[in-house]
C-alpha cells in the first residue's frame, strides 16, 4: 500500500518501544496489545484490521480478528496511530508518523501516503467554526489523487 513517511518527517523510529497507552491514558499491557503494536512498528504502509491479523497469523500470534478490532481502535483513541478510510471507505490504520495534528495526501493507485501540515486548513477551520458559533472543532482532511510515480506510470501508458 503506503511508501512510509516521505523524507524529511519525524517519523517515530521503529526501534522505539512502543507505547502501550498514551500519556495520563491507563491500558492494560496484553500480549495481544504488545504483538498488535510491535506489527505496527514494523509496517510503513497503512494497513486494515484484516491485513493486519493475517499478519499477526504469519507470524505465529494468536490475535483474535475483533480483538485486534478493540485495540486498533483503543490505539487509534490514545493518539498512537492514525487512522483514515481509504478510496473504498475501508478503515486503515499506521503508526503516527509525525506528532501533533496533520492531514494525509494519497495516492488512490498504490496508496502512498505522505503527512503534511497544513496551517491554511487549519486556519479556514477556526474561522468557520468561529462563523457558525462552535466551538471545541475538530477535523479530518484526507486528499486523495495519484502520487509523482503513478502519474509517471499512466502518462507511458
Amino acid at each position: 500500500m503506503s511508501q512510509g513517511a516521505t523524507a524529511g518527517s519525524s517519523r517515530v523510529p521503529a526501534s522505539a518501544p512502543a507505547p502501550a497507552s498514551a500519556p495520563g491514558k491507563e491500558q492494560r499491557v496484553t500480549k495481544q496489545r504488545l504483538a498488535v503494536s510491535a506489527a505496527l512498528d514494523d509496517l510503513a504502509d497503512f494497513v486494515s484490521t484484516q491485513e493486519l491479523h493475517r499478519i499477526l497469523q504469519e507470524r505465529g500470534t494468536t490475535v483474535s480478528l475483533a480483538t485486534s478490532y478493540r485495540i486498533l481502535q483503543s490505539l487509534a483513541d490514545d493518539g498512537l496511530v492514525d487512522v483514515l478510510r481509504n478510496a473504498d471507505g475501508e478503515a486503515v490504520y499506521r503508526r503516527c508518523a509525525v506528532t501533533g495534528h496533520h492531514h494525509h495526501l494519497l495516492c488512490r493507485n498504490c496508496g502512498k501516503a505522505v503527512e503534511v501540515e497544513a496551517p491554511a486548513v487549519e486556519a479556514w477551520a477556526a474561522r468557520i467554526a468561529q462563523e457558525h458559533g462552535f466551538t471545541a472543532v475538530e477535523h479530518t482532511v484526507e486528499i486523495f489523487g495519484l502520487c509523482p510515480e503513478c502519474t509517471a506510470l499512466k502518462a507511458g501508458e
